[in-house]
């Protein structure tokens, strides 16, 4: 630790009870199969488990971020909040910080890991500062003013329009695309289906089919996004490219007649229009999958459920820039006589009402997944029924689906690669064909910019761009760069 004591074996274990009994409902669920720490002697901890063959559990178990029992046992409240910097063992400790303003971290000079070869090349500043930004505008004009040194840029229309400015036509502000190998992070419209209005695949699929990807992709987004087609999207054989396999077809049998029968033909692939703008054909289709749905039109025009109740759809962000996405989207669903409507409220609301309120007070969200190329436990978490209606989840959907379930677990136990990947495939058939979220987006590439100060390896990493953990301040190209601004 960073007061010079040694981690032990009771950090360990009493890091793992105590999130389990004073942590976030997560880690309940996360590590539900662990039944006991013991101390075996000789700096060796056992996890003990209530089923045989989660051959993933153990490495979660690994992945423990293990805390300093004495330092929270000196008269500190591990429940409640407050603004004394935890005690820590790695390269960096908090510094200075002033709350809502910026947060520094200073590397350990001594640090005791510093010369393990899996750190060399590592942490190589002195000082880590993060300025926060409660406006992404502001955020901006702050790396172009040269008070920020690196930036990731998650906005496409200011990647292709707030790049032109002097420092970056003369080379002194680096910029640049960098495709990395992996899955992607998956961007897609979450509905809440604990609602009875999404119930339906019939709905789902025509609320998808309203979504108009290609014409949103070239007008807005300048053409920098790719549509999904999995949730295992970059994931190589987790991706579904043909019809099931021999091997998908024994797991998905069982649920034959109870999930859609799309599942046992093709891969699944969002509808694509032509980009102008109509999506006459999109529109055509969805409207016939809502009057099959039992959507009938009523008064003004506007779609009508069996009572006469009006479909409406509230589309909850806490952040504004989404509007420019979800507006021709809300225009495309007013042509069907769906009233929609775009709502922006402050942070802490959004959390409450989309993860804190049992009722999970919300229509629809924009929401991101990001999956690794070796699925196991977080699918419960992700997608499980156990996980629909606890709060906090990240199964904000709410997805209960007995197949889902039962397809987990054939991740979960999985023997080997190729049984592995192929439950993936299958799960990823009933997830996508059920309509349980709009494929919206991924990025092929990440943007980053960058004041050209620094050096970095060359090629970067091929699945991270490795800022700042593997960059380094190069003095020559720093004295050379002059002032800023």
């Amino acid at each position: 630790w960073h007061d010079g004591r040694p981690v032990t074996v009771d950090d360990v274990i009493w890091t793992f009870r105590t999130l389990v009994e004073k942590g976030v409902p997560n880690y309940r669920f996360y590590y539900k199969n662990v039944t006991d720490a013991r101390d075996m002697g000789d700096r060796v901890v056992r996890f003990d488990f209530d089923q045989a063959g989660n051959r993933e559990l153990p490495h979660i178990m690994g992945q423990l971020t293990v805390l300093p029992r004495h330092w929270w046992e000196d008269g500190r409240d591990f429940e409640a909040g407050g603004l004394e910097p935890p005690l820590g063992s790695g390269p960096y400790r908090v510094g200075a910080f002033e709350v809502g303003r910026f947060v520094e971290y200073e590397r350990v000079a001594d640090h005791w890991a510093a010369d393990l070869p899996v750190n060399r090349g590592q942490h190589n500043f002195d000082r880590l500062r993060y300025e926060i930004f409660l406006d992404a505008s502001a955020q901006l004009d702050a790396f172009r003013a040269g008070l920020i040194d690196f930036r990731e840029e998650n906005s496409a229309s200011n990647w292709a329009e707030r790049y032109d400015f002097a420092a970056a036509r003369d080379g002194r502000v680096q910029r640049r695309e960098v495709a990395l190998e992996g899955p992607k992070r998956v961007q897609y419209l979450a509905m809440n289906l604990r609602r009875e209005k999404f119930r339906d695949i019939r709905t789902r699929e025509a609320l998808s089919l309203a979504f108009d990807f290609e014409w949103t992709n070239r007008t807005i987004y300048f053409e920098q996004y790719a549509r999904p087609r999995s949730f295992f999207q970059g994931g190589g054989d987790l991706m579904p490219d043909a019809p099931p396999d021999a091997a998908e077809l024994a797991l998905l049998a069982p649920f034959r007649g109870s999930i859609p029968d799309a599942v046992f033909g093709p891969a699944y692939a969002p509808p694509v229009t032509d980009g102008l703008g109509r999506n006459r054909s999109g529109l055509r289709q969805a409207r016939r999958l809502l009057e099959a749905a039992g959507w009938r039109e009523g008064r003004g025009g506007l779609l009508e459920d069996a009572q006469g109740k009006p479909f409406e759809i509230e589309f909850l962000s806490a952040q504004d820039t989404q509007e420019r996405v979800i507006g021709p989207y809300i225009a495309n669903l007013a042509t069907l006589g769906i009233r929609a409507a775009f709502r922006v409220v402050d942070a802490a609301q959004y959390v409450r009402r989309v993860s804190q309120d049992p009722d999970f007070d919300f229509d629809m969200i924009i929401w991101g997944l990001g999956n690794s190329e070796s699925p196991g436990n977080e699918q419960r978490e992700f997608w499980g029924s156990e996980s629909a209606a606890r709060m906090g989840s990240r199964n904000v959907g709410g997805v209960a689906d007995p197949a889902v379930d039962a397809l987990i677990e054939k991740i979960i136990f999985a023997e080997d690669r190729t049984a592995l990947a192929a439950a993936s495939r299958a799960l990823d058939r009933v997830l996508t064909w059920s309509h349980y979220g709009i494929m919206q987006l991924y990025t092929p590439f990440e943007r980053i910019a960058w004041w050209d100060m620094f050096g970095h390896p060359d090629p970067l990493p091929p699945r991270d761009v490795g800022f700042p953990q593997v960059w380094w301040r190069d003095a020559d190209r720093a004295a050379a760069l002059g002032p800023r601004g």
